[in-house]
C-alpha cells in the first residue's frame, strides 16, 4: 500500500514512523498577516525601560554590596598610602625625612 494513489484518500506514504497520513488533513486553517502591515519594534522601548529596571532591581543586592565594600577598601588604602608618605606620617611611624 506504500505510494499507491487511492481516490478517497489521496497517497498513504507509509506507516508509523514514515511521513504522511492516510487520510488528508482537515479543519485546520492558517492565519497571517501581511509584512508590510506589521510593526516589528512595537513596544521595544516601553518593554526595554521597565524590563531593565525590573532586572536591575532583582539583581542590585548580588553586586552592589562587593562594589561598596571594595570601594571602601580602596578609598582607605589610598588615604593610608598618601598618609604613610607624608611628612606626619614618616615621623608618627619613626622614619627620617
Amino acid at each position: 500500500m506504500v505510494g499507491k494513489a487511492d481516490p478517497k484518500n489521496g497517497i498513504f506514504a507509509g506507516g508509523f514512523g514514515a511521513l504522511g497520513c492516510p487520510t488528508p488533513q482537515r479543519g485546520i486553517a492558517a492565519y497571517t498577516i501581511s509584512p508590510n502591515r506589521q510593526n516589528p519594534l512595537a513596544g521595544t522601548l516601553h518593554a526595554a525601560i521597565f524590563n531593565t529596571f525590573r532586572r536591575f532591581r532583582h539583581q542590585v543586592l548580588y553586586f552592589a554590596p562587593p562594589f561598596i565594600i571594595a570601594y571602601a577598601a580602596m578609598n582607605w588604602a589610598v588615604e593610608e598610602n598618601e598618609y604613610l608618605n607624608s611628612k606626619p606620617g614618616r615621623l608618627a611611624h619613626g622614619g627620617e625625612e
